[in-house]
This record gives C-alpha cells, structure tokens and sequence, in this order.
C-alpha cells in the first residue's frame, strides 16, 4: 500500500508526534508498504507528489527534515492562513491510506479528519465528531457523565473564570488542573494551596482557552487499549518519582508499566469493561486507548480520559498491550490500518 504517515504539526506534542511517525514509517515499509514520513504543517518538498512513493527511502532522513522546521512552525503557527503544508493534500489523495500520528491540536482533534471526510481520504483512528469529544476534556467529562462512565468530580473554566478557586464550586483542595485539550500532561498542575491554583491556571490559560479543574484522586494509575471494540490487557503505570507527567511519560526507565497488569482478575475485567463503556459512550471507532485511576482508600475506579490518537514511541503503552497478545509493533501498526479501513467497507 502507498501510506503517508501524517506527523509533527503545530501543537505541544509535535516532537513526540515524530518519533511516533518515525517508529510507523519505519515498521510498515518492513512490512513491504511504501510508507512516506510527511510533516502535516510544513509539507513535502524533497520530489514530485507523483513519485514520492517510488524506490528507496531514508526514514530518519525524513524525521531529521522534518525537525529542521520546529522553530519556523513556532513563529509561523499563528499567522499562517492555510494549516496544511506543500504538496500535503496531493500526497494524501495519492496514498492508499493515511496513517495519522499527530498527537494533540490540529490533529487528534477531529480537525485533519473532517477534512479528509470532505476530500475522500482514507485515514487510521476513528473519526472527526468523536475524535473532537475525546479531546476536549469538558465533552468527554459530559459524555461519561451521561453513560455512567465514573469520572472525578470537576468544572470547566474560561478565561473569564480566572482567579476562581476550588471553593468557588464546592471543591475542596487538592485539585488537578488541565488544559481542555492538550495531551502528554503538558500544562497540567496539581494544586495543594491556593497559590497553586492560581499559578496553575495562569500555566493552563497560557495554553488554551479553557481548562479543567477536578478533585485530585490519588492512586494507582492504569490505562487498557481498546482496538475494534475489543479490550487489550491492562497495563499498570508506576512513575519512580512524582507522577505520570510529560517526563516521565518519555523518558525511558523514568517509569514502571507492566503488562498484564498486577492486579486481580475482577479489577483487570472492570477496567477493561469500564474501557469499552469510555470507547462507546464517545461513539470510538478503529482503536483508542483509555486512562484510569484506581483510588487508594476504596478501589473505586475512575476513567479520565480517552486518546484517541496513541503515543507510538518506544516508551508508548498500546504496543506494550499488543505484545501481551504477542502482536509486535510492526504488526500493530498493520492491525491498526486494517481495522481503520472497516470504515471505509
């Protein structure tokens, strides 16, 4: 197959974005395809659209291209008219398929795949309106609200709710503050004091337009795949210090995850059922994965979010999953492509 693998753009997760690509490229041209690294904001420029796909390909010359643009993407981010880079449309409409691996605004949020649904491309991971519910965290709180998904206790704020605190709505400290809709942890704080909150915010604020603030559960952390509506195992998530934040999400041995998880069966057969409840309730299709914690002094569990674009670098955790089940990450990233093309029967 002729696969574009849809990387980088514009949001905070841009560099984990091009690792994941360049682990996807590599994998699927093993697997035979002829599979191209393409930055979505900067564009093509190294051959004709035509014969992109044509003989042979240096994958990390690709990634080190694509990484000669990070400034240029900072200054021009918000000035540019157009989103998409050169050539990018004319090499997606050339491609079999494309397997997109952009991770938080401007990609995981249903914005590239509404507008592939109106040019006629076919693309991984599930579509525009529930891709968009999964990445705001406010629709996704309402969602599992509304299917009995158990999720902490919180509140959405705009700008102009700036400066409020948690007694403001009947919470207490400490809370847990997030950007709506950034991924990775990053711009997320937990406040134990009021100065904490308000810095939080401020940090949050200076990131999007609206934040969530919730009660901070403490416990232990999980997260199960869920591929073609079917739960994979359950992988616990034990940072060596502090929490499972953006650098210990990335940096190899900053945290233990293992898999199958070390927990009961009645506790693994509850997140997996809980998993596949999150995935249906925002209307999911191909394959997401979903986080939990499971609180201390009562078990109870709770599903935070839903991410519907899976980090694929070498400390990501649905290829942990997989190879439970002995699927390799090749072979993954093969599954993923088959199980998006159902929409498409």
């Amino acid at each position: 197959m002729k696969i574009v693998v849809l990387a980088a753009g514009t949001s905070t997760e841009r560099a984990v974005s091009i690792v994941s690509g360049t682990g996807i490229c590599r994998a699927l041209r093993s697997l035979g395809h002829q599979a191209i690294l393409v930055d979505v904001f900067s564009g093509w420029a190294e051959a004709d659209p035509a014969t992109a796909f044509d003989g042979a390909y240096d994958v990390d010359r690709a990634a080190a291209y694509i990484h000669s643009f990070d400034e240029q993407v900072e200054k021009e981010k918000n000035t540019r008219r157009v989103f998409f880079g050169p050539e990018v449309i004319e090499l997606c409409s050339a491609a079999d398929i494309v397997f997109i691996t952009l991770h938080g605004t401007n990609g995981e949020d249903g914005r590239v795949q509404a507008a592939f649904d109106l040019l006629g491309i076919r693309y991984t991971g599930p579509g525009y309106i529930s891709s968009g519910i999964a990445m705001d965290k406010s629709f996704t709180k309402r969602a599992f609200q509304g299917a009995g998904v158990t999720t902490p206790r919180g509140v959405i704020l705009t700008r102009a709710d700036e400066g409020h605190l948690p007694q403001d709505y009947g919470m207490e400290l400490p809370v847990i503050i997030k950007p709506c809709c950034g991924g990775s942890s990053v711009g997320v704080t937990i406040c134990h004091t009021e100065d904490d909150v308000i810095r939080g915010e401020k940090l949050a604020f200076s990131l999007e337009k609206s934040l969530v603030m919730e009660e901070f559960v403490t416990g232990d952390e999980f997260t199960c795949a869920v591929i073609d509506g079917k739960p994979y195992p359950v992988v616990s998530i034990t940072p060596k210090s502090g929490y499972y934040d953006f650098s210990n999400k990335y940096k190899a041995g900053a945290t233990e995850e293992l898999c199958p998880a070390p927990i009961s069966a009645e506790l693994t057969a509850e997140i997996q059922n809980l998993a596949v409840k999150a995935y249906n309730a925002i209307g999911l299709e191909a394959y997401a994965r979903m986080d939990f914690l499971v609180r201390k002094e009562d078990g109870k569990v709770f599903c935070l979010e839903a991410n519907t674009l899976p980090g694929m670098t070498p400390t990501s955790l649905v290829p942990k999953e997989a190879a439970a089940v002995g699927i390799d990450y090749a072979h993954l990233c093969q599954l993923m492509i088959d199980v998006s093309m159902k929409k498409y029967a």
